[in-house]
């Protein structure tokens, strides 16, 4: 399987800082991000959104490859998450996110789709990642 890869580079403190996403496949290239976007509200990105995207996506594949699995035909599966971040006495915290999806599947009952989707919020890679993966780190001081 690929090893995926994106970069982000932070320039200067915080409040004033400045940062920029890239992803190997440029779709993100030099895409600003801030602490006013991510604390407050702005018109760049901030990682929890991203965050957002991701497990969206993600949990939309799987679910429809479940779904497919089992015979049913998937016409589409839409999701949107809402990712919570808090300010914590530890810090800031990513302290919950929220899936919100709507199926639209042929040959299926609400009971069906539902317990198809449950199994789905554990099974998804992203879930799985945001539930405490090994972090491997390597740091060097340039």
């Amino acid at each position: 399987m690929p090893i995926r890869r994106a970069n982000a580079e932070w320039k200067g403190d915080l409040k004033a800082g400045k940062g920029s996403i890239n992803t190997e496949t440029k779709l993100l290239n030099n895409t600003p991000y801030d602490a006013g976007s991510r604390f407050e509200s702005g018109s760049t990105t901030n990682p929890e959104e991203l965050i957002g995207a991701a497990h969206a996506g993600c949990y939309s594949m799987a679910l429809a490859n479940s779904l497919s699995k089992e015979g049913f035909k998937v016409n589409s599966i839409k999701t949107d998450a809402k990712v919570h971040l808090e300010k914590l006495e530890s810090g800031f915290t990513i302290t919950k996110i929220e899936l919100d999806t709507v199926g639209e599947v042929e040959g299926i009952d609400a009971a069906a789709f539902a317990k198809h989707a449950e199994q789905t919020k554990s099974g998804c890679p992203v879930s799985k990642a945001l539930t405490g993966p090994m972090i491997v780190l390597n740091a060097k001081l340039k």
